[in-house]
Formats: structure tokens, C-alpha cells, sequence
């Protein structure tokens, strides 16, 4: 009983494992979709550029903030130079130091800064917008390889069935030629018919494995890990009865959310904002300026004790009244010594503020050329965005007109199959009657063979030209 148990216990854990195992191999249009977006390498670097779009936003605008430099040095002099402390000559090897922090602001520049600052932050939101726009784009390609690998394999069903069916009217064909119900002509026919439906197979099976491979592609994905697609339960009944969709209006709701024309927008205000900012280097700027310094020399001395020693009488006499005394120069004595460090940083402690005026006269044309450029540029992003709009509106009329052309072939294919299928049916009734010969009957069976695959083309051309028209009106791609 134990074993018993433990068999069912083991039995259970590796159907489990099996079906998870199964599952996480199955793929889904949302799925697939999610996973491209998580691993597309374009978008991976479409988010980096983005990324450096806002440390560049934000290294400007820090830049407003007062620039604050310290500044130090030590080192030792020799032979003959100038004693930094004293600015006498001094000979002889002597040691040095130096301390201060500069400070500078721009006051007014002509709003030079705070153009280009909205520049970059137009040039930030043009990036997310791009981020965005190819989201949107990667997801209308994985649609589109999702569905022709979901058509193939559907394919790959139509090719099975009419190879199953050939086998079976080949098989009891001949058990009729053994009999002599049939000439062996018959038989030789199916046969070829069935050759030629196996090869078809063989075909719908490669065109399968290669719209996987083109998918594993567009996601990133390893192409030896296996891949098995989530057939979508469809209903056509919806996009037949769709109304007729104004493609100007279709125009204008996806010209309205359509990422790509906010970001020829952005740009284009971007371009505007550096042409002024370009223009405020023609004007003086006016910045202001402060430092606080000191410095130190191993060579500055202090007197510390000072004593009379002593006169000695000169050659120079002064005349008091009538008295005549002769001028003594006194004797004395001083000793001295070195200055403490920090005394001497605090005695040579100074501070400084400046006011500078910046007026351009010449540059060799350099600033006017970047007016001129920028102007260019402005140019140039206008014709862009309108080259923008101009692709849009191409694309939706294109679009609207692709599905409406989609729905009258579907509904062409599918009276075509219907047909075609009635008529394969009274023909194999009547060849198993013996009424009609094989020729005839393969006849028919390639005809509703033809219409079940143009059936299953339009149908899927039908549900991606939809999603296509979802995609300009800025609906989710899902099926």
C-alpha cells in the first residue's frame, strides 16, 4: 500500500512538473508582447539614451547653482626668488603653502542658461516620447510575427487534413483495384495526389519552424529554448461588422497620442529654445566673483626680545639754543623667530569681491555662425515634423483602406470555401458511387484544398489589419 502511494505520489509530481514545465513554454500574443518590450535590445537603448537625456537635464540645471572652487598647494623654493609672504627677494631654499576658495555666479547672461535648460528638458520628454513610440512599434512587429506563425500553423492543420484524406481514399482505392472494382490508374493518381499533399505538409511545417525562428528573433530569445504558441480563439463576427472608419478621423486621434508627433514637437520647441539661448551670446554678460585666500613661508621671522645696548655718537650735531650736542645712535639688540603656521594664515587671511562684465566684440564670428545654426536647426526640425505628420496620415489612409479591402477578400474567401466544400462533398459521393472519375474528384478536392488555404490567409490578414488600426487609435494589441 505504501509503495502504492508513493508511485501515485511520484506519478502526480512529474504530471505536475510536466504541465508547469508545458505551460511556461507556451506563449501567448500579451505574453509575447510583455516580453519583447522587457528584452527588445532597440528599446533597451532607446531607455539608455533617455536615461542620459535626464543626467544632462539635470547637470544643467545644477549649473545655475554658484560654482565654489577650493584650491591648495605646498612647496619648496631654492636659489634665488620672491618670498610670497614679504613680495621681497629672498635667496636660499624656503618652504611654501597656499590656501583659497573661489566663488562665481552668472547674474544675467540674456537667459542663456534657462533656454538651454528648457531645451534639454523638451529634449528629455522628446526622448520618452521616442521610448514610447518604439514600444508601440515593437509590439505591432511581435503582433504581426505572432500572427503569421499562428496562420502557418493553421496551415499546417489544412495541410494535415487533406493529407489524412487523400491517405484514406488512396488506401480504399486500392483495396477496390485488388478487387477490380477500379483500374489501377486510380491508384496511381491518389498516390500522386498524396505525394503531393505530403509535400505541402513538409512546406506548411518549415514555413512554421521558420516564422518561430523569425519570432525568437524579434524577441531576443534563445532560439534552442522550446516555443509553442497559444492559438488565439477568434471571432470575425466583430471586425466584419466594424463601420466604415473615416481615415481622417483616424488621422487625427492618432495624430493627438501618436508618441512620434510629440516628439517632432518637443524637438522642434527644443531647436526654438537654443536659437535664443544662441542669440544671448551676442550680449555682455554680467557675473560676480569672491575668494578667500591666505599663505604661509617658511622664511617669515618675528622679533621676540629687544634690548638698548649701548650708544655710539655720529657725525651729526643738533644746535639747542646756544648749545650744540653731538647725535648718538643707539645699540641694541633683537632676536627673532619663525611665525606659528596658523599665525601666519590668519595674518595673511584676505577676501576679495568682483563684479566682471563680459562684452563680446569679436570671436571670429563664432557666436553669430551659432545663431545661424540653430536657425538651420529650427529649419530642419519643421520639415521634420511635418514629414512626420505626412508619414502618419500616408499610413492611416493606407491602413483603412488595407482593412477595408481585407474584409471584402475574407468574405470572398469564406463564400469560395463554402462552395468549394459543398462541391468536394457531391463529388466524393459520387466517386464512391463509381458516377465520376478520379480525376474529377481530385479536381474538386484541390479546389476546397486552395480555398481552405486562401480562407485561412484572409481571415488572418483580416485580424492583423485591425490590429493595425488599433494600434493608430492607440488601443492595447490583443487578440
Amino acid at each position: 500500500m505504501k509503495i502504492n502511494r508513493r508511485f501515485l505520489l511520484l506519478l502526480s509530481g512529474v504530471f505536475f512538473f510536466s504541465a508547469g514545465h508545458a505551460q511556461n513554454h507556451t506563449w501567448s500574443l500579451q505574453r509575447t508582447i510583455q516580453y519583447a518590450l522587457d528584452h527588445n535590445i532597440s528599446i533597451q537603448q532607446s531607455v539608455l539614451n533617455e536615461r542620459l537625456a535626464k543626467l544632462t537635464l539635470q547637470q544643467n540645471q545644477l549649473s545655475q547653482i554658484p560654482n565654489i572652487n577650493a584650491n591648495s598647494s605646498y612647496g619648496r623654493s631654492f636659489g634665488r626668488s620672491v618670498d610670497p609672504t614679504t613680495n621681497q627677494f629672498t635667496k636660499g631654499g624656503y618652504d611654501f603653502a597656499s590656501a583659497s576658495i573661489n566663488s562665481d555666479v552668472l547674474i544675467f547672461g540674456w537667459f542663456q542658461k534657462r533656454n538651454n535648460i528648457q531645451a534639454l528638458d523638451l529634449k528629455h520628454q522628446a526622448a520618452q516620447k521616442d521610448v514610447s513610440q518604439l514600444k508601440n512599434d515593437v509590439s505591432l512587429n511581435v503582433a504581426t510575427g505572432f500572427l503569421r506563425a499562428v496562420l502557418a500553423k493553421e496551415q499546417i492543420k489544412v495541410n494535415e487534413n487533406q493529407v489524412n484524406l487523400s491517405k484514406a481514399q488512396y488506401l480504399q482505392t486500392k483495396e477496390l483495384a485488388k478487387a477490380g472494382s477500379v483500374p489501377e490508374l486510380n491508384v496511381a493518381q491518389l498516390a500522386s495526389q498524396l505525394a503531393g499533399d505530403s509535400a505541402n505538409l513538409i512546406t506548411a511545417i518549415a514555413n512554421y519552424q521558420s516564422s518561430i525562428l523569425d519570432l525568437k528573433a524579434l524577441l531576443n530569445l534563445d532560439y534552442a529554448l522550446p516555443f509553442e504558441l497559444e492559438m488565439p480563439d477568434i471571432d470575425l463576427a466583430d471586425n466584419i461588422k466594424l463601420d466604415q472608419i473615416d481615415p481622417e478621423n483616424l488621422y487625427n486621434i492618432a495624430a493627438y497620442h501618436f508618441a512620434s508627433i510629440k516628439s517632432s514637437q518637443l524637438n522642434l520647441e527644443a531647436a526654438q529654445k537654443q536659437l535664443a539661448a544662441a542669440k544671448g551670446s551676442l550680449f555682455p554678460t554680467l557675473a560676480l566673483g569672491a575668494q578667500l585666500g591666505t599663505n604661509w613661508a617658511s622664511t617669515v621671522k618675528e622679533p621676540t626680545n629687544f634690548k638698548i645696548t649701548g650708544a655710539t655718537p655720529t657725525t651729526s650735531y643738533v644746535q639747542v639754543e646756544n648749545n650744540t650736542y653731538t647725535v648718538y645712535q643707539p645699540e641694541y639688540s633683537i632676536q627673532y623667530s619663525n611665525v606659528d603656521f596658523f599665525k601666519q594664515l590668519n595674518n595673511n587671511f584676505r577676501q576679495t569681491i568682483s563684479l566682471s562684465l563680459n562684452v563680446p566684440i569679436f570671436n571670429g564670428y563664432q557666436s553669430q555662425t551659432a545663431v545661424k545654426q540653430s536657425k538651420i536647426y529650427v529649419q530642419q526640425k519643421e520639415l521634420l515634423k511635418k514629414d512626420a505628420e505626412q508619414k502618419l496620415k500616408q499610413d492611416v489612409y493606407r491602413a483603412v483602406n488595407d482593412a477595408t479591402n481585407s474584409v471584402q477578400k475574407y468574405l470572398a474567401a469564406k463564400r469560395s470555401e463554402e462552395t468549394a466544400r459543398r462541391a468536394f462533398t457531391f463529388a466524393e459521393k459520387r466517386y464512391n458511387l463509381g458516377l465520376t472519375n478520379t480525376v474529377e474528384y481530385l479536381t474538386t478536392q484541390n479546389n476546397l484544398y486552395t480555398a481552405e488555404i486562401n480562407l485561412q490567409s484572409a481571415k488572418y490578414d483580416l485580424i492583423f489589419r485591425m490590429k493595425v488600426l488599433d494600434y493608430y487609435q492607440g488601443k492595447p494589441l490583443k487578440i
